[in-house]
């Protein structure tokens, strides 16, 4: 028998984090050696286009994980669209991601905004979800830096889905 309610609790929403993160580490044998690394931290990641004013005309927020680079945030003032702005503020994300050693990257985007852009910047549709919301279809979308030999990551270890 049990009893189930629904409300916000942040002392159980951390307990059931704490708990989902040491049943996971105990199931995959990737997770238990990145445990105490470098690498098992997300670290925010930030690029600015600031304007002649030093107003913001663009920007980017992200993080690195491991040996990805998400892509949280992309966005390009309207008075600056169509000048490169966009790909430069990725093209400096993703160099300060394998700066960090990310050989990845991915992000998700919305119909309307820029499945477009990405794509022309290299990135493949890895998913893709219908009204999402309602009349709206999410894109998510990754790209490879470059194939890491097997056991280089800086996190030391192995990003390959079988760990070998």
């Amino acid at each position: 028998m049990f009893h189930i309610e629904t409300g916000e609790d942040k002392e159980r929403r951390d307990l059931l984090r704490r708990s989902l993160l040491d049943t996971n580490t105990a199931a995959s044998p990737v997770l238990r050696e990145l445990r105490g690394t470098p690498g098992e931290r997300e670290l925010p990641l930030h690029v600015w286009a600031l304007d002649e004013d030093g107003g913001l005309a663009g920007g980017l927020a992200g993080h690195t994980w491991t040996t990805w680079l998400h892509v949280t945030y992309l966005w390009v003032d309207d008075r600056h669209r169509g000048t490169g702005l966009g790909t430069r503020l990725l093209t400096e994300a993703e160099r300060a991601a394998t700066e960090r050693g990310c050989t990845a990257a991915r992000l998700e985007t919305w119909d309307f905004q820029a499945p477009d852009f990405y794509r022309k910047q290299g990135y493949e549709v890895a998913a893709v979800i219908p009204d999402y919301p309602p009349g709206i279809t999410e894109y998510t979308l990754t790209k490879r830096f470059m194939d890491p030999a097997p056991g280089s990551s800086p996190s030391g270890v192995d990003p390959s889905p079988s760990g070998v």
